[in-house]
């Protein structure tokens, strides 16, 4: 049989499985081509926004380029590749694989092998994450004007759809370090519209099957109303709002205390909370590090970073790191084992910082923990002073409380 033959009958093959929704993959190999770099192509069967297309990731020495084409294209393009530049083309179906080769005098062979067990035709999309909370059915969802009635996700409400499921899963990883049925009380301070309280609520129980209350603290009475009233249309008999500050708030039952974009000292508040609350979880997002920024501007210390910190935008990133640092070790000397993410904020999508605090299950001993606390009251001391700083919110307040 001629080469074009060969070429033919494997384009053929691979037309075959797809019609029949029996393909898997293409792997095209042995590249001699003239573009450098480029390594091997991967072909796949993918649904996008409901159409079937071929998917092809060029893989090269340091980076993957995805490009997506019809079924007719791509199948044409896999024709152009195996006729060329790739040596080496495996087809991949549910039961077999198919393998064409350029051998030696240039000929061209078409071989098959039926496979050891059958494989599952994937067809979901390269770019398609888990959403934690799917968008279909949640009437809370509808309400606050995140999807349409089908659970269409409005092109206007993606990066608020995509903050909510980030947030779960950090949330996720966080709550499931602990046995089921650990938190039972959970307090968002500031919650706001609400779109991550309700996004919470329905993950704790739709999702985890746990029965936690849950309740949203906002000082704006109107927001308070309307969210108490989605809550009620949507059935969520354990969530609620109340209207009030962070600092007038009574935590004292919660395992579960978070605090997004409390502005500047607020944070402190809320990390003082659940400090006192002794919670299992703290969740804070903090923003307007003003406070240290002020302590740093008014001290001017000279040392090996003023080369930097004399720009105003350096000064501020220095303020919110040291801000951060000093809440952090503040948690640590309080036992919590802290983390620190980048979450993604619903304002044009900038990053923020999420700063975790976590009570082990197992503490350590009194004796460890009080040597601990004084190496980290070593390191506020220090830290403050290398920095110009006279005193930190969240460090004074505790202190006159005699907590630290």
């Amino acid at each position: 049989m001629s080469n074009q033959h060969h070429l033919q009958q494997f384009k053929d093959q691979l037309a075959e499985s797809i019609s029949s929704n029996v393909f898997v993959k293409i792997s095209l190999g042995n590249y001699q081509g003239n573009e450098k770099e480029l390594k091997n192509i991967y072909v796949r069967k993918v649904k996008i926004k409901r159409t079937y297309m071929l998917s092809f990731t060029y893989r090269y020495k340091t980076r993957d380029i995805i490009k997506n084409f019809s079924i007719e294209e791509g199948i044409s393009l896999v024709g152009h590749f195996t006729s060329n530049d790739f040596k080496v083309a495996t087809l991949f179906t549910a039961e077999k694989e198919v393998i064409l080769e350029h051998g030696k005098k240039q000929l061209i062979s078409v071989r098959e092998q039926m496979l050891s067990k059958v494989l599952k035709p994937d067809l979901s999309h390269d770019k398609e994450k888990k959403r934690w909370i799917q968008p279909a059915g949640k009437p809370y969802l509808v309400e606050l004007k995140l999807t349409d009635p089908e659970g269409n996700v409005f092109k206007n409400a993606q990066d608020k759809y995509k903050q909510i499921n980030q947030y779960i899963e950090i949330l996720n990883g966080l709550i499931k370090e602990f046995p089921p049925g650990s938190i039972k009380q959970v307090a968002d301070m500031g919650s706001g519209k609400g779109y991550l309280t309700f996004a919470l609520y329905d993950y704790l129980h739709q999702v985890l099957a746990e029965q936690v209350k849950v309740t949203g603290v906002e000082y704006r009475e109107d927001l308070v109303g309307l969210c108490n009233a989605i809550a009620r249309q949507s059935g969520f008999k354990e969530l609620d709002f109340v209207q009030g500050t962070i600092e007038d708030y009574d935590v004292s039952n919660i395992d579960l205390l978070i605090a997004l974009h409390a502005c500047d000292t607020a944070t402190d508040d809320a990390i003082i909370k659940g400090i006192k609350a002794d919670a299992k979880l703290i969740v804070v997002a903090p923003c307007c590090h003003k406070q240290i920024r002020r302590e740093m501007e008014r001290n001017k210390v000279k040392n090996e970073i003023s080369v930097l910190t004399k720009y105003g935008i350096f000064m501020e990133r220095q303020a919110e790191m040291v801000t951060d640092g000093i809440r952090a070790l503040i948690l640590e000397y309080f036992g919590y084992k802290t983390k620190v993410f980048e979450f993604i904020s619903d304002a044009h999508t900038p990053k923020n910082i999420l700063i975790v605090g976590i009570k082990p299950i197992n503490q350590k001993s009194n004796k460890i923990r009080d040597a601990k606390k004084l190496e980290i009251k070593q390191k506020i001391a220090e830290t403050k002073a290398y920095f110009g700083i006279g005193y930190h919110h969240l460090e004074r307040i505790l202190e006159q409380e005699k907590l630290l």
